[in-house]
């Protein structure tokens, strides 16, 4: 006998065993109550909760590149058309209505983020045009705006009231079947360093989370919203019962900052810090590896006039430990524009609280439309000193213009320009030393989320 026949053997055995206790006919379907008791149900919560949330569909253009095509000799030689070709893909997710009145919905940046056409479906059917209002890659939020009425929103609850153990509700539309809804528990709060370059504060839960409901509700069980579902954590793609959602007082903040201006300003330090290894700590004379060491700090920014030098060890932020600058990073861009920090931090081996409170990064900015006419649409910007302690080098995509040629190739915000025309760029002095030399061929080397990829700007 096989293993699976073995264990197909005792699954029968078990259930004739289940089976002997219990009532059979009539009396299979589980009663209404128990000793007058009523069963537990998370219906009536979920009458009140499935309205609001939708079915987001996106069609989203992008060129489609290749050696000959772009070639513009090659394309006048053939007669082919000068604009580049194109194919749609297309995508399907979730979304939360959270302001029936003016028609807001939360939702991913992954799943609305460059998109040229958003479809909304509410659960009675109808559907919608949705707008987008904003988005923030580094938290993976979003808001689309429907013109509709009658809608259904739900209640934001406060996030940082759950606790691990309490149940949880996640109600999205998989694989595009429909409204699903699934349950479970909060496994965990407070997740990070789960890959990728933004910002992390998840709650984990086993609710069965699977491709299609990213931007949908986790939901408590008095039907409040308490995150917006996001990602996944399997080695097949698959759910395996570890599941990721955004905690709502996070993306209420974003949401706030999103309908407002359209984009999020985040605080800074002014800090570039590095993390202590045993070497370092015994270089430095200390006698714990529990912090980063400051290595520069910005003049004018908010670690200045709080005092803080070069040499300084950080060790913790509001009462919690940090243990790399990844930790640091990831506290200061959760944390509001002009919030107030508590810092302990240790100089000489005397240890000391601080207070600092967190202001917007002054970074230089630059139009690619001064730089020459075929990056019109698109602006740069120095990389902040978060993203050069983690060893970025380059200059950032601060914005492409929708409809630009820049948006055409592919190009997005937060991405990294590392070289033009396999020349290194480390700086915006680079950049504009290197366009200004005015090549027939114009090829960017960006760096993403997807790896380093050549973008012909022609």
């Amino acid at each position: 006998m096989t293993a699976r026949c073995f264990s197909l053997a005792r699954a029968f055995a078990l259930c004739g065993v289940l089976l002997l206790g219990w009532p059979f006919a009539s009396q299979a379907a589980l009663p209404a109550s128990v000793a007058g008791e009523p069963l537990p149900s998370l219906a009536p919560m979920l009458q009140k909760v499935t309205p609001a949330v939708v079915n987001i569909s996106t069609k989203t253009r992008v060129a489609v590149r290749d050696p000959y095509f772009d070639d513009p000799i090659f394309r006048q030689f053939f007669g082919l058309p000068s604009s580049p070709r194109e194919r749609v893909e297309q995508s399907l997710g979730s979304g939360v209505i959270v302001d029936a009145a003016k028609g807001y919905i939360l939702t991913n940046n992954h799943v609305v983020g460059g998109a040229d056409d958003i479809t909304v479906t509410l659960q009675d059917g109808r559907t919608f045009k949705g707008k987008l209002i904003g988005t923030d890659p580094d938290t993976d939020v979003a808001v689309v705006q429907i013109p509709a009425q009658h809608l259904k929103a739900l209640p934001v609850s406060d996030s940082s009231k759950l606790r691990v153990g309490d149940f949880v509700v996640a109600v999205g539309d998989p694989f595009g079947l429909g409204q699903t809804v699934t349950s479970g528990i909060v496994s965990a709060l407070g997740r990070s360093g789960l890959g990728g370059s933004g910002y992390q504060n998840f709650i984990q839960t086993d609710a069965s989370i699977n491709p299609g409901n990213s931007g949908g509700a986790l939901v408590n069980l008095r039907g409040e919203l308490v995150g917006i579902n996001t990602m996944i954590l399997s080695p097949s793609g698959g759910n395996v019962g570890i599941g990721f959602a955004i905690p709502s007082d996070l993306t209420a903040q974003v949401m706030g900052q999103l309908i407002a201006h359209g984009k999020v300003v985040r605080g800074s330090l002014g800090v570039q810090t590095q993390d202590i290894t045993p070497r370092i700590a015994k270089l430095l004379g200390l006698s714990a590896s529990q912090g980063v060491v400051v290595t520069r700090v910005a003049p004018g920014s908010a670690a200045a006039n709080a005092g803080l030098a070069p040499g300084d060890v950080l060790q913790s932020i509001d009462g919690k430990p940090l243990h790399d600058s990844d930790e640091l990073r990831n506290a200061e861009g959760l944390l509001p524009l002009g919030s107030q920090v508590k810092l302990t931090v240790s100089r000489n081996g005397a240890a000391r609280q601080v207070s600092a409170t967190l202001t917007p990064e002054k970074l230089a900015t630059l139009d690619g439309a001064t730089l020459d006419a075929r990056l019109a649409g698109m602006r740069f910007s120095e990389l902040s000193m978060a993203q050069r302690g983690q060893g970025v080098a380059g200059v950032a995509v601060a914005a492409v213009q929708r409809d630009s040629r820049a948006d055409r190739a592919g190009l997005a915000q937060g991405d990294i320009v590392i070289g033009v025309n396999n020349r290194r760029v480390a700086s915006l002095r680079d950049l504009r030393g290197l366009v200004a030399m005015q090549p027939q061929q114009l090829v960017l080397v960006v760096q993403n989320d997807e790896g380093v990829q050549y973008v012909p700007m022609d």
